[in-house]
């Protein structure tokens, strides 16, 4: 049986900082995080700004899209070009890693990150 962790809701910043249909970095709690305005969805999320390929801080950076039968939310990594679930974290093109990804909500254009 899974227990429920607490969730923190960090206010980042405004909704109109982030590029509909892109994606910029916040620093929440020390940590680099990717935020991502889906716009043409309607949706938004939040990841680790590391690229675990290369280590490099680059993933708010990446281009935004959609994968398979299901219209999968994905991040590509603008150097090294893995993809990566925006749901699950799970890399959608190798087995080698996987991201963290963060509870995101916008409320009043003030954009949270749930923090553990």
């Amino acid at each position: 049986m899974e227990t429920a962790t607490a969730v923190t809701w960090l206010p980042v910043c405004q909704a109109a900082d982030i590029p509909a249909d892109g994606g910029a970095c916040a620093l929440v709690e020390g940590e680099q995080v990717a935020i991502f305005n889906f716009a043409r969805r309607g949706e938004w999320y939040a990841t680790q700004n590391l690229c675990p390929h290369k280590q490099q801080m680059i993933l708010a950076r990446g281009m935004i899209g959609s994968t398979g039968e299901a219209c999968e939310p994905k991040v590509a990594c603008p150097y090294h070009k893995r993809t990566f679930s925006l749901l699950t974290g799970e890399c959608l093109n190798a087995d080698e890693c996987t991201i963290q990804t963060y509870p995101i909500k916008v409320e009043d254009n003030t954009v949270y990150i749930g923090w553990a």
